[in-house]
């Protein structure tokens, strides 16, 4: 099997969740860089708005109105593609939401619906999104997170839907290996990022809901989804706070496990009051912005940086080997 990419000012690119946050920033990024972008999510306003501004920008753009958690929608979407571009390159299933509250005290009704926007509607997208990738070859870019590697409370059945999300890819990808299909499928897992994720989720508590810290820019998320559509890696992460938890949940779990129970829950906690509690959990929110309202210092992702950029990572290792070898070299003398 041999895969091929294309680079991306010749590539039709497919975003769900295109409306807000890491999508938005993905698919104006995606379309400054040259590649025709199909924008997908329930808010017809705001993608209007925003393929609009692309196309001013000098861009093209296509908005489609989807609810990922419709297998009939996702094929629509599917569909538009094919009539206005002939196909697409790339698939990218970014949509996707959460819960703030206590396992015990969200409903099983929530609980239902988060799995259907989270999961299932990746299970959609990728599917149908093969049913067409794999007569010319492309990237399934597929969004998890650090809760597919690790839990924490608060959070829980986001969490749970992340891991899900992290088997589900895995097997696919394995089975497409297996046929020798020409698609790459990547999972993203960032860490905490700025945008208005916690103001889109469902909040049972009193306060308002947070990320905790470190909080990335969403501009290192589109990044890294837009070096997966062109090289395909099979995971990457965003924001090296992340990948250190992720690490270390391998290596010492009961570690997170007391990280997780004495300081995730205050840390997803704002000082306000609790607002706009039934979140976009069920219908389109407020959307049109990359960013969110984090209360956090936002950094950039030197570790992401350096893990789509193969040159900075010679440096980088070039550098700490330097170092390395100079400590060595220092406590020799003594």
């Amino acid at each position: 099997m041999q895969i091929r990419h294309k680079p991306l000012r010749a590539q039709v690119i497919v975003i769900t969740g295109a409306s807000s946050g890491i999508g938005l920033a993905t698919a104006r990024e995606a379309a400054r860089r040259g590649a025709r972008v199909v924008l997908a999510a329930r808010n017809g306003a705001a993608l209007d708005d925003i393929a609009h501004d692309i196309r001013e920008r000098g861009g093209e753009a296509r908005a489609v109105v989807t609810d990922v958690s419709s297998r009939a929608d996702v094929e629509a979407l599917a569909a538009e593609a094919v009539r206005a571009y002939g196909g697409f390159d790339t698939w990218v299933n970014n949509a996707g939401l959460s819960i703030f509250g206590r396992l015990e005290e969200v409903s099983d009704e929530d609980h239902r619906r988060l799995f259907d926007v989270n999961f299932w509607g990746i299970v959609y997208g990728s599917t149908v999104a093969l049913q067409h990738l794999r007569k010319s070859g492309g990237a399934l870019v597929n969004l998890g997170s650090i809760a597919s590697d690790l839990a924490f409370p608060i959070q829980g059945m986001y969490c749970a839907s992340k891991h899900a999300i992290k088997g589900f890819t895995d097997a696919l990808r394995m089975e497409l290996q297996a046929e020798g299909v020409p698609v790459s499928v990547t999972l993203i897992k960032p860490a905490s990022i700025d945008t208005p994720f916690p103001e889109h989720a469902r909040n049972y508590m009193a306060q308002a809901p947070k990320l905790p810290p470190p909080v990335y820019d969403p501009a290192d998320v589109a990044k890294a989804i837009l070096y997966a559509a062109e090289h395909g890696p099979r995971d990457l992460y965003v924001g090296g706070g992340g990948k250190m938890m992720s690490s270390l949940r391998k290596r010492a779990p009961s570690v997170t496990d007391w990280v997780g129970a004495r300081v995730m829950s205050r840390t997803q906690k704002a000082g306000a009051a609790g607002r706009n509690r039934d979140g976009a959990l069920y219908a389109a929110g407020r959307d049109g912005s990359v960013r969110g309202a984090s209360p956090h210092h936002v950094m950039r992702s030197v570790y992401t940086q350096a893990s789509v950029t193969p040159i900075l990572t010679g440096i980088l290792l070039a550098g700490a080997t330097a170092a390395a070898a100079s400590l060595l070299a220092r406590s020799n003398r003594r």
